[in-house]
């Protein structure tokens, strides 16, 4: 092989293997500094999550005695055509000896990612005021799907952005009278998946 076929051989595999953190399919979302995801991570997919995040009433170290505790959320997550991609839950994490975390499973494939918070905004500049904070979450535990799906089991950041609602009901209306009542809020959001 020649020199010439032998550089542009090295010259196109070097190109292709910096394409997709030189190029990504799908834009970052502009978000405060702190929930930034190094472009050592390439961006998988986004989508539109639709849905509820779920609270009930219950005793706390408040002044009260009662206070909304946060069960998790429940949504449908959906692409930019309005097809169905993901579902996101609150579920136990066989990786975390069955801590309860945020799940988001595949609806193609049912490959799956639990995540844990590191970083979360309530930057005025970026967050509503009657929306829920916007996260940077890091993948704790992954599962392959059964017949072997792999679109989510290689996350390992995720983006909360665009947040919508969600909020937990005021604590006034979390007292002995309403002592285990569930308030299932709406709310909506972005979420960017990274491996």
């Amino acid at each position: 092989m020649s020199k010439t076929k032998t550089g542009l051989i090295l010259l196109i595999a070097t190109a292709l293997s910096a394409a997709p953190h030189a190029v990504e399919r799908i834009p970052r979302p502009a978000v405060p500094t702190d929930l930034e995801v190094s472009t050592d991570y390439k961006l998988i997919l986004r989508g539109h999550a639709v849905g509820t995040q779920n609270y009930i009433c219950a005793p706390a170290s408040t002044p009260s005695g009662y206070d909304w505790l946060f069960i998790g959320p429940q949504a449908t997550v959906f692409d930019g055509d309005v097809g169905q991609i993901l579902t996101h839950y609150l579920s136990k994490n066989p990786d975390q000896a069955d801590a309860l975390q945020a799940t988001w499973q595949h609806s193609g494939d049912t490959s799956g990612v639990w995540a844990k918070k590191l970083k979360g905004s309530i930057d005025p500049n970026y967050v509503a005021a009657d929306a829920i904070e916007w996260l940077l979450l890091e993948a704790t535990g992954r599962e392959v799907g059964p017949t072997g799906g792999v679109k989510l089991s290689t996350t390992r950041l995720i983006q909360r952005v665009n947040t919508v609602g969600g909020l937990k009901p005021a604590s006034t209306e979390c007292n002995a009278a309403t002592l285990n009542t569930r308030r299932l809020v709406s709310y909506q959001a972005d979420y960017y998946f990274y491996e």
